[in-house]
């Protein structure tokens, strides 16, 4: 007689990206031991891809494929929130007094930064209006991978952004054309598009949290958490 399958709750949360919902059910013993192996590593492209994989193997219906980076992050973080404790308590060094500082992080009130000028849609002319997207971690994950200079790097992440460009009459979905049809049209923009270009990815929505804390010095000091590796504590 087999061992019974135990039912497992299933969770649903909005995405920060696009507000689709998703289902989601917490991780097993499976997972949690590949995010601790991950912890140890301290390798940024094992975290990643150990992320995906926890994620994935969580995800109901839905797949990773087509996930932001921010989603991504959220999603491990309502996974972890749900899977062993929503309390995480961890060290930091205290870069004044070289201390070591326990804090802790309260999964369930960390939240997702979006500034109120953030748009994914660019006017390039009056007849055009450029769509971008949010890059994916697999976007990440392939530049992580590539000898290419930061310039590069953010270049093709640029590259991967670019969705459509559309006018009243007609729609344009890059993915349909070669890499040197888009370059040659991003070489064709005037500076002022490509500046709002760069606005998108500094106000592009972020998982980010701030824990208070005093120092033995008296000081009121402010630890900001924010990132995929920072979230892996």
């Amino acid at each position: 007689m087999p061992l019974p399958k135990i039912d497992m709750p299933i969770y649903e949360l909005s995405l920060p990206s696009n507000d689709k919902k998703v289902k989601y059910r917490p991780f097993t013993v499976k997972e949690e031991k590949i995010l601790l192996i991950a912890q140890e590593s301290k390798d940024t492209e094992q975290i990643i891809s150990s992320i995906k994989q926890i994620v994935n193997n969580c995800l109901l219906e839905d797949s990773i494929d087509s996930l932001s980076l921010v989603d991504l992050e959220y999603l491990l973080i309502s996974i972890r929130s749900k899977s062993v404790d929503n309390i995480v308590k961890f060290k930091i060094e205290d870069p004044d007094t070289e201390e070591s500082i326990e804090l802790e992080l309260d999964l369930t009130q960390v939240k997702i930064e979006k500034p109120e000028n953030h748009t994914n849609q660019i006017e390039v002319s009056k007849d055009y209006v450029l769509f971008l997207k949010y890059p994916t971690a697999e976007d990440f994950f392939v530049l992580l991978n590539e000898d290419k200079s930061e310039t590069e790097r953010n270049y093709d992440i640029m590259l991967c952004c670019l969705d459509k460009l559309a006018s009243e009459e007609d729609v344009f979905n890059f993915k349909d054309f070669n890499k040197k049809e888009v370059d040659d049209f991003i070489e064709s923009l005037h500076n002022d598009v490509v500046k709002k270009m760069k606005e998108f990815f500094d106000t592009i929505p972020k998982v980010r949290h701030e824990v208070e804390y005093v120092n033995k010095n008296g000081d009121n000091k402010t630890f900001v958490i924010q990132g995929t590796q920072t979230f892996f504590i």
